[in-house]
């Protein structure tokens, strides 16, 4: 595999942590602002898919759902693996 691909790949996966990041700080915050509930929902229509795979198997916790805590860890430990195969 290609260095830049793994470098881009490595990138993307990144700014996906982020969109993540970003979606449940906003989720903590019910805004009556319309650009804030907009941006939550384009945030949640793109990282919603890919958390709800880990709440299928990791049910809330005393009302505290960290399956965008497992997504996130998930996530960095695949991007330190492409890292490797660059190294």
């Amino acid at each position: 595999m290609g260095a830049p691909l793994v470098m881009t790949l490595s990138m993307i996966i990144n700014f996906y942590c982020v969109i993540i990041f970003v979606w449940v700080i906003l989720s903590w915050f019910k805004s009556s602002s319309k650009i804030v509930t907009d941006i939550y929902n384009v945030l949640d229509t793109v990282a919603s898919p890919y958390v709800n795979l880990f709440r299928k198997f990791i049910p809330p916790m005393g009302g505290l759902d960290i399956s965008p805590l497992v997504a996130l860890i998930c996530l960095q430990l695949v991007a330190r693996l492409l890292f490797g195969l660059l190294v």
